[in-house]
């Protein structure tokens, strides 16, 4: 089993990378970009005897700042 956890800021949290992104593509000419978002994937390769609900766990207790960050989980 594996589990894609994607990590994103929370709307109004300054992210100083995604501003450093999007400065540097206007300055490359890339036109058109309103605003860059930068975040985080993680894969975890799982056991298929691993309870889906321990990987919400995993996030809540290290992988995840709840407190600016929002998170989805996809398993596949």
């Amino acid at each position: 089993m594996r589990a894609t956890v994607t990590i994103m800021l929370k709307d109004g949290v300054l992210d100083p990378q995604g501003e450093a992104v999007h400065t540097a593509l206007l300055g490359l000419g890339f036109a058109g970009i309103e605003k860059v978002t930068q975040g985080k994937v993680i894969e975890l390769n799982l056991s298929d005897d691993v309870d889906p609900k321990r990987i919400d766990e995993m996030c809540k207790k290290l992988l995840v700042n709840e407190i600016i960050e929002d998170y989805k989980v996809e398993i596949s």
